[in-house]
């Protein structure tokens, strides 16, 4: 079963034209390959640097580590001590809080990841919140068979990956300190409890 992605994240298959009909964990998976291609059509806008591309009005605070490949759009804000690894795609009018790690993540426009959160192999969409402390974990550490399945219109569909965190669909809002397992999937306007685990699929 496929995953219409524009289903959860409006517009995303106008901005990433070429993925239109990809599961969202082989996107995640590749996108150390996919960035590099979308930074060489960027605009003048964009000053770029060993594959790290970043608008002109982005506003990167001290001791922030990003790692190509990378795209930080208009009006973003990067806090103090974060860390971008893995191919990260950041939306225009986006905040990565102080003390965050993103990795091998896109996050669509104006969204928010408030400070001290891991975001881990995962697609967030557009005006999604994340307050302080909550995590998408993207790995079972636990157990012996790491590979993630995910629920979706009431099917188990086996992603065949070790790494995948979220889907998460526009609007949502994370609560602090909330923890989602790795292969949550959550539709638009969706909303996560302070201290809430998400797991929605066990073995």
């Amino acid at each position: 079963m496929k995953i219409n992605i524009d289903d959860f994240i409006e517009g995303f298959s106008q901005t990433f034209l070429s993925l239109t009909n990809t599961q969202p964990w082989h996107i995640t998976q590749h996108l150390l390959q996919l960035l590099p291609e979308l930074i060489t059509n960027l605009d003048a806008h964009f000053n770029i640097d060993k594959g790290i591309a970043i608008h002109a009005s982005a506003i990167i605070e001290n001791n922030v580590t990003i790692k190509a490949p990378a795209i930080i759009g208009e009006g973003c804000f990067i806090g103090a001590n974060a860390y971008l690894r893995g191919g990260v795609y950041i939306g225009k009018g986006s905040v990565i809080g102080t003390s965050c790690e993103v990795k091998s993540s896109i996050l669509m426009d104006n969204s928010a990841v408030a400070h001290f959160n891991f975001i881990g192999d995962s697609l967030i969409g557009s005006r999604v919140n994340f307050e302080a402390g909550s995590i998408v974990a993207n790995h079972y550490n636990e157990r012996a068979d790491k590979l993630i399945s995910v629920v979706y219109e009431g099917q188990v569909l086996n992603t065949g990956v070790a790494k995948f965190g979220a889907l998460i669909g526009d609007n949502s809002k994370i609560g602090a300190n909330a923890v989602l397992s790795p292969g949550t999937i959550l539709p638009k306007n969706s909303i996560v409890k302070r201290l809430e685990l998400i797991e929605q699929y066990r073995l």
